[in-house]
């Protein structure tokens, strides 16, 4: 008989509201063997809920150094951190690095590794996390569906208990894929030496993972409020998987692997116009599930960018978690600290006096992505953009996730901080005349606290009354920040996606008659205020496939979407997506000139995939490295 030691306590933190206490009627640290464990349904809950906190908070995964984007979209100007590690291509020693989200997180003043910690800092990170969960599933599918255990419970309460246990067993796998690429479905309960052989292609695994993904939408609830077993939780179910969120991870799972990254094999020859259009039509129609339940009511697309605070910060701390009617899965909570600290990653310290470094969006992303108000990129001929003005006609969406020079942050400001705080003041021509919010020294403590690039990111940060948090307001105190794994904007965006790449800008599938990849696409402009996309553009595959991407990368901005993006496009190596600019401009705004902040070592296929620690490749025959490592 194997025993299992469960460890409860107060876990979930700020944003995840109900614990296993409410399950398991056990004290803390208690050690159950297995048919005491899936005795009822009551106490294998309990046992699934430690899934919940082995999903990786990204945003919130690596201490309070808030450097989780590792795409072309920001730069960090401190070279312990691992997104200027990943600009330098040493890949090779992620797992040493202990600010980072992938590996486990072991800060400086963190404990052991638990991951029932409070802190989402110090919960497991991608790697070991991942394979706990893939181990804890299996030990749930293994005792309810084999041994046929949970006796005392009903039909439907052995059903949530193993769909819950499928859907997490094919998302730890895809969170390992997602970063290392080709992995082993993993389905037994190993005890002893595992010698699973690594697939050769990235199809294989996905494929496999897409049948776990399957059993959990036939067994999951549409909503857990909805069923007798949620009951005993109304209200604070939010957070617990279900069929919709299951339908979501199943296409993203499929339209990864359709990808050009994954289609291609690391071969040579990428072209990221081609896509596995077999896989495509798979995942359109897992988006399409999705799409008839929000169709039914239970999602619904935020209709403004206003709208969109509620799915970014604009819900009442410590009880409610952002996301709005939007939200589809998330990372469970943490401690404040953690939570304000991404809240605050964008804004220098001297605006908000807490404890914070700043990440600063780059220019070349901004400018490559956020078009003009006239819904045309920068790049159009026709788009009227003056780099004179760079920040004038620009999309709507510019203004609103991002913090301009000249724009008045806290008007009640007073005394001597009101010539400090009244403009945000990044510009500078010389370190000797520079804002108050500006620097450009590299790799000291003074340099992660003000702004690099011109540009400051304001996506997940509160502005109540035209006043944005700082140290004069309260906001920080009232609204807290949160990123989500799944929200419905990604599904739409995805489904545009892989709709297109299968049949084209302007034809709907069977499974989803209503919309098309240009009709998906347009609901984002409607909402932001923006023209439609030109006819031109959509009857050209290529250039509709260009202004679809542009068009997640401002939607997704900040979410850490863009290096998996980036990467499973193919076009990670290419200049446009390597070289990292700042903007620099003297007050008075008579000139502007793009500067190389950094030139991002990356080669095909080398560093589009994390390699595997040596130790895992060496553990047995028929498990490879990646490519170049």
């Amino acid at each position: 008989m194997k025993n299992y030691k469960i460890i409860l306590g107060v876990f979930l933190g700020l944003m995840f509201f109900f614990s296993c206490e409410d399950y398991l009627d056990i004290a803390p640290e208690s050690v159950l063997d297995e048919e005491e464990v899936f005795s009822t349904f009551k106490n294998a809950q309990g046992f699934v809920e430690e899934m919940y906190t082995l999903v990786v908070a990204y945003e919130r995964g690596s201490h309070t150094f808030q450097d989780f984007l590792y795409g072309d979209d920001t730069f960090t100007s401190r070279s312990f951190k691992a997104g200027w590690k990943i600009d330098e291509g040493s890949l090779n020693n992620l797992g040493s690095y202990s600010y980072l989200y992938n590996w486990q997180n072991n800060s400086f003043d963190s404990p052991a590794i638990n991951i029932n910690n409070q802190f989402a800092s110090r919960r497991p990170g991608v790697w070991d996390g991942s394979l706990r969960g893939i181990r804890k599933a299996n030990i749930v599918i293994d005792n309810v569906e084999n041994k046929g255990l949970m006796v005392n419970a009903t039909q439907d309460e052995r059903d949530v208990i193993l769909g819950q246990a499928y859907f997490f067993r094919a998302f730890f796998h895809n969170e390992i894929m997602k970063f290392w690429g080709r992995f082993p479905h993993i389905t037994e309960v190993y005890a002893g030496e595992i010698s699973i052989p690594r697939p050769e292609t990235y199809k294989e695994c996905a494929l496999a993972v897409n049948e776990d993904y399957k059993k959990a939408i036939e067994l999951l609830p549409v909503n857990w409020d909805d069923e007798p077993y949620g009951q005993r939780t109304l209200g604070e179910n939010k957070m617990r998987v279900t069929k919709g969120a299951a339908y979501a991870f199943q296409g993203k799972n499929l339209l990864l692997a359709a990808s050009p990254l994954m289609h291609f094999n690391n071969q040579p020859g990428i072209n990221t116009y081609e896509y596995d259009t077999e896989l495509c039509d798979m995942a359109v129609d897992a988006f399409a599930g999705i799409l008839k339940l929000a169709d039914q009511g239970r999602y619904r697309l935020a209709t403004t960018l206003e709208e969109l605070e509620e799915v970014f910060w604009k819900s009442p701390a410590p009880r409610t978690l952002p996301g709005g009617t939007e939200f589809i899965f998330s990372a469970t909570g943490s401690n404040n600290r953690d939570i304000l600290a991404f809240t605050l990653a964008g804004v220098p310290r001297s605006v908000h006096n807490a404890l914070s470094e700043t990440v600063d969006p780059t220019h070349n992303f901004i400018h490559n992505n956020f078009g003009m108000a006239n819904g045309l990129s920068t790049e159009h001929p026709n788009s009227g953009y003056d780099p004179s003005n760079p920040f004038d006609n620009r999309d709507p969406r510019f203004y609103k996730w991002h913090i301009i020079d000249g724009q008045v942050l806290s008007p009640s400001a007073t005394g001597s901080n009101k010539a400090r705080h009244e403009f945000a003041q990044l510009w500078y021509v010389s370190q000797a005349d520079k804002g108050f919010h500006r620097d450009n020294t590299i790799d000291t403590r003074e340099s992660a606290l003000n702004n690099k690039t011109g540009y400051m990111q304001a996506k997940f940060y509160p502005i109540i009354n035209g006043e944005f948090a700082s140290q004069w307001n309260g906001p920080l105190n009232t609204y807290v920040g949160a990123l989500l794994h799944m929200r419905l904007t990604d599904v739409y965006l995805m489904y545009a996606e892989a709709l297109h790449a299968s049949k084209g800008a302007t034809s709907a599938p069977a499974s989803y008659p209503s919309l098309t990849a240009e009709g998906a696409i347009n609901k984002f402009r409607d909402r932001a205020g923006v023209p439609h996309v030109l006819p031109s553009i959509v009857s050209n595959r290529n250039s509709f496939m260009d202004e679809l991407r542009r068009e997640r990368a401002v939607e997704l901005s900040y979410e850490a979407h863009r290096w998996v993006d980036i990467r499973r496009w193919g076009v990670a190596h290419l200049d446009r997506y390597k070289i990292k600019y700042g903007l620099n401009f003297p007050e008075d705004h008579s000139s502007f000139t793009p500067v190389i902040l950094k030139e991002r070592v990356c080669e095909y296929p080398k560093h589009y995939w994390v390699p595997f620690e040596p130790s895992q490749t060496q553990i047995y025959e028929g498990f490879p490295q990646n490519p170049g490592w």
